[in-house]
């Protein structure tokens, strides 16, 4: 069995991570498998990188000027196809095809004439919509039907002059429905059920959540309290690649006038700008490359925020859960799904009291009240490599179909 995954990166981000970590499995398994990307680099073995910088920088100037996203990078893909030829691949494993980096008009013209296995993992909406790839912070629901007038165009992709949303949606639908043997995997149920709400609700849908490294996301001791003169107070944290108004980053700003003295907010991710502008009992950390520094960070939180107004399966919930932290989260997307009234509290999305009362609630009962009980979930649902090898048996499970109808036959 030989299989192939595509995704924009490779080992960086959380869905660069998770290829490398399917191909880390498959490596374990004995089967042959290799990484296409198109973006950044990678020093991981079996990851083979095809287009370039110029491929991307014409390919975001399209999206800008003409408004098609996902339509341009004609060379680069007729290349990533010339070596899926040559390797000739059992499984055709799709991840985030958006990006800048692909056409997917000549990669699935492809893939519906290649007969072989399509696998494709939908990290988030794009594939089912006319140009965004989240909708839920509007409320649109347009996809269900036909994207046109898009009220997101200048989020990403970013277009800067044309809505071309009901074309691209109409391409898509041919172009994607047009492939036979597909099975869509989505991280969360809410995605799933969004999904078989769509243009692709034919397909075989499969939840298969996202995993964690338990051996690096555990409980720990630190310094972290004396680092940032915390003291016995009550530590409130939050997470993210990058803070904005989908994020949350407003609910901390508005906390932080209603906490009391002995507790404080910690935000990881905040840029320099953002970090000159939060009130004293806020403390602001660029993002961090370090993982150990992270876990010991989220260890020494009393209690993990997350108030993501957009989100299809946060893995800073698990990342949280793993080092004994409760979480509180507003019922968004599937960031609910990891949570449990013995692991956290879920709160109507928005409601900033609710938020405040959820607080004081875990503050009252005491971090010990969940710890045990996160760690216990983390270990059962989200340790990566149970989670990683859903997909080998997956690709077992297939390839051994296929095998049997062919002896049928």
């Amino acid at each position: 069995m030989k299989v192939v995954q595509i995704n924009s990166v490779c080992g960086v981000g959380s869905t660069g991570r998770i290829a490398v970590d399917i191909s880390k499995k498959l490596n374990d398994e004995g089967i042959e498998n290799y990484i296409f990307y198109g973006i950044g680099e990678s020093n991981y073995k079996n990851g083979i990188k095809f287009g370039g910088t110029f491929n991307i920088r014409l390919h975001q100037l399209g999206t800008r000027l003409l408004g098609k996203h996902g339509f341009y990078s004609k060379n680069a893909t007729r290349k990533l196809i010339k070596r899926l030829k040559q390797i000739d691949p059992d499984i055709i494993h799709l991840h985030n095809i958006h990006g800048h980096y692909i056409n997917v008009e000549i990669l699935f013209k492809y893939l519906s004439s290649c007969k072989k296995k399509i696998i494709w993992t939908l990290h988030d909406c794009w594939s089912f919509t006319g140009h965004c790839s989240h909708f839920d912070f509007v409320g649109c629901d347009k996809w269900k039907t036909e994207c046109n007038h898009c009220p997101q165009l200048k989020e990403y992709p970013r277009s800067l002059i044309f809505d071309r949303s009901r074309e691209s949606f109409h391409d898509k639908r041919k172009l994607f429905t047009n492939v036979r043997d597909m099975t869509i995997i989505t991280p969360s149920k809410w995605l799933s059920g969004l999904v078989s709400q769509s243009f692709l609700k034919d397909f075989d849908i499969k939840v298969i959540n996202n995993g964690i490294d338990l051996q690096s996301f555990k409980p720990l001791s630190s310094n972290v309290r004396d680092k940032f003169n915390l003291g016995n107070k009550f530590v409130i944290l939050g997470v993210a690649s990058s803070w904005g108004i989908r994020k949350g980053f407003q609910y901390f700003i508005n906390l932080s006038k209603r906490i009391n003295d002995d507790e404080i907010i910690m935000m990881v991710g905040i840029s320099e700008e953002q970090r000159s502008i939060l009130p004293n009992n806020i403390i602001g950390i660029t993002r961090t490359d370090s993982v150990k520094e992270l876990a010991e960070i989220y260890s020494t939180a009393d209690v993990f925020l997350n108030p993501t107004l957009e989100d299809t399966f946060p893995t800073t919930n698990l990342e949280a859960l793993a080092c004994g932290t409760p979480v509180i989260t507003f019922d968004t997307g599937g960031s609910l799904e990891s949570v449990d009234d013995k692991t956290g509290i879920v709160v109507e999305k928005g409601n900033l009291e609710s938020l405040f009362e959820s607080i004081e609630t875990i503050k009252y009962r005491g971090k010990t009240f969940y710890s045990e009980n996160c760690i216990k979930k983390s270990r059962l649902c989200f340790d990566k490599n149970s989670r990683f090898l859903q997909y080998v048996n997956l690709y077992k499970k297939n390839i051994e179909g296929k095998m049997s109808e062919i002896d049928g036959n």
